[in-house]
């Protein structure tokens, strides 16, 4: 292989005599123990995202063994035994205390696939990937490893139907119903909201990271959204997966070669087109990291230039859920993920040289692929968008100093008159505390409360949970009420939460940031025109020097740490309670909490600014 530092196998009998009975048991050469390894890897864990990923992972191996030999055009490799990685289910466990192993999820991916894919020197790797944060981590993985490498996506659920209405159904429709009284209603869409298997089927987190990961290049683009049972994904796709990994290796084509800064911001600008998950502002600050970049609002696209693009350049195109009516699977009928890359090219939003897992460039494989026009239903044109502003926005302010907030603007459904919400604080220490609120005095929120729930934060919960059984309720009390609640925290938000909902608020509480220090009543004003995201009362040097004092007499009195953070009972919840860093780095765990970035490398600015040839 033209790669030096690749691990081979040496002559020592004792590692022989392993490496012999893998091989035999596997079926291949036994000549081929000393060769370069390559392998397949798949995400694992408890919920129905996951179920189909072993089978894929085996199809794709024998496949791969089939291909691996010593006769002409058969590649000389050592075949290594498929490996997993485990999570925990985001939709089983949203709203408890066990949520907070979810983010975790994506760092305990990483170091289970980095351990993997170092130990095992492999040279050649194909993943299967589901859910939202275990593909995040095993990118994470594969760009620090920076050996040839590609993923495919599992794939989508397909949406459940209500026996009685007929109506199409999902997870969030579920969780929608946590506070109704009608017990025969839940139970029945509780059954019917998720049949079959796959990740969840909107756009929400995995499929938002789906699409972010094949738009930098790493996935091929019509692998993206065909469901987790369509055959092709055990028919078509394995032989596909392994061709472009040859071509990879022959090529010594590395994922750093592939994720790059023009490919990172691709991704960003599609996120906002596609009016994707929140998470994304966790999700892609760890990517640029792992592929070299430590601070994303620097390297990247800083929080001014995000907000001006998403602003005034940048349209949402899809009329996908949470925010619209359709899911994957509906876009997938249309042409897929590539329709949309195409129109976002041809507008003049994407650079389209960007290099790609497929060896082509990101405009090639468009052009080979040569998808439909948009339908104007489920996926619309850059002239006649969905929506006509960009589905995300971050925000500064007095409450944000770090310019970490985010809300989901294609999700926002009312209380933003010209661009500024103006409401009470509503605080809570805690989810806990505020489901027990919605669950036993619901009536005490009024129209243009601003809920506000801290303590959740990456270091604070620990594990920086999402809420999406918190905004579920909170959706559902104000389309019954008609009235505006909007929800504020230093926690996350599921890609499924829609409403005046903003998350990622920083410095956290539990750092000390400004969040912490909101009293019930306060005047919260939540300002687009501006972005930003401002507390009126801590704008008095007077007030906010007092509720400092007093937060830092709390903290003193406790040993350092605020009462009100969560508990730590493994050892893995005080990994990450000592070593998280802030949401805008991505909120991941690093010694010190100092960023770790392997092999910083150099910014290199291109030419290509994206550019709405529609305006």
């Amino acid at each position: 292989m033209k790669n030096p530092k690749t691990i081979l196998i040496d002559r020592n009998p004792g590692r022989n005599s392993q490496t012999f009975g893998i091989a035999r048991e596997l079926g291949t050469d036994l000549d081929l123990i000393h060769e370069p390894s390559v392998g397949v890897v798949g995400n694992k864990g408890d919920s129905q995202c996951y179920i189909g990923v072993m089978h894929k992972v085996n199809v794709i191996h024998d496949a791969l063994r089939d291909r691996v030999g010593t006769a002409p055009g058969q590649l000389r490799m050592r075949l290594v035994q498929p490996e997993f990685t485990v999570a925990t289910s985001d939709g089983i466990r949203n709203g408890t205390k066990e949520m907070r192993y979810s983010l975790i999820g994506r760092e305990v991916t990483n170091d289970a696939l980095t351990e993997h894919l170092s130990a095992s020197g492999l040279e050649g790797t194909i993943a299967v990937v589901a859910c939202d944060k275990p593909p995040v981590g095993t990118l994470a993985a594969m760009l620090e490893h920076n050996r040839p490498a590609i993923i495919m996506s599992d794939g989508s659920i397909r949406p459940g139907v209500d026996s009685v209405t007929g109506e199409t159904i999902d997870l969030i429709t579920a969780y929608q119903l946590a506070g109704s009284e009608d017990e025969e209603l839940k139970r029945r869409i509780a059954k019917e909201a998720c049949p079959g298997f796959g990740s969840c089927g909107g756009m929400f987190t995995y499929n938002t990271m789906q699409t972010f990961i094949g738009v930098v290049g790493m996935e091929p683009l019509h692998m993206i959204s065909p469901a987790s049972q369509d055959i092709c994904r055990t028919s078509e796709f394995p032989n596909q997966l392994i061709d472009y990994l040859v071509g990879l290796m022959s090529r010594n084509t590395r994922p750093r070669d592939i994720v790059t800064r023009d490919s990172l911001r691709n991704a960003i600008i599609v996120a906002m087109s596609v009016g994707g998950s929140t998470n994304v502002l966790l999700h892609a600050p760890e990517l640029a990291r792992a592929a070299g970049f430590k601070d994303f609002a620097k390297d990247i696209m800083s929080p001014e230039e995000f907000n001006y693009l998403s602003k005034h350049v940048i349209p949402v195109v899809v009329n996908a859920r949470p925010f619209g009516a359709y899911s994957m699977v509906d876009i997938d009928s249309k042409g897929g993920v590539q329709v949309i890359v195409k129109e976002l090219l041809d507008a003049g939003l994407l650079n389209g040289s960007t290099l790609t897992c497929t060896g082509e460039t990101l405009a090639e494989q468009i052009e080979r692929l040569a998808p439909p026009r948009p339908d104007g239903d489920v996926i619309f044109s850059v002239n006649k968008p969905f929506k006509e502003t960009g589905g995300l926005r971050v925000l500064g302010g007095n409450l944000s100093p770090e310019f970490s907030a985010v809300l989901k603007l294609a999700g926002v459904e009312g209380g933003l008159e010209n661009n500024i919400f103006h409401g009470k604080a509503k605080v809570f220490n805690g989810e806990q505390q505020l489901l027990k609120a919605l669950d036993m005095k619901s009536e005490r929120f009024e129209n243009f409360d601003m809920i506000i729930v801290r303590y959740e934060g990456p270091f604070g919960a620990p594990g920086m949970p999402e809420m999406l059984d918190s905004t579920s309720r909170i959706t559902a009390l104000c389309r019954e009420r008609n009235i505006v609640v909007g929800l504020m925290t230093d926690g996350r938000f599921s890609g499924g939460s829609v409403g005046l909902v903003i998350g990622h608020v920083g410095p956290e509480a539990a750092a000390g940031g400004p969040i912490g220090l909101i009293d019930n009543g306060d005047d919260i004003i939540v300002d687009l025109n501006k972005n930003e995201l401002n507390c009126r009362q801590l704008a008095d040097e007077s007030i906010y020097k007092k509720r400092r004092e007093n937060w830092d007499i709390v903290v003193n009195k406790n040993n350092g740490i605020h009462p009100s953070v969560g508990d730590i009972d493994s050892r893995l919840l005080n990994r990450m309670r000592c070593s998280a860093v802030s949401a805008v780095f991505g909120a991941g765990m690093h010694p010190n909490r100092e960023v770790w970035v392997k092999d910083p490398r150099d910014v290199q600015i291109s030419e290509f600014k994206p550019r709405n040839k529609f305006r």
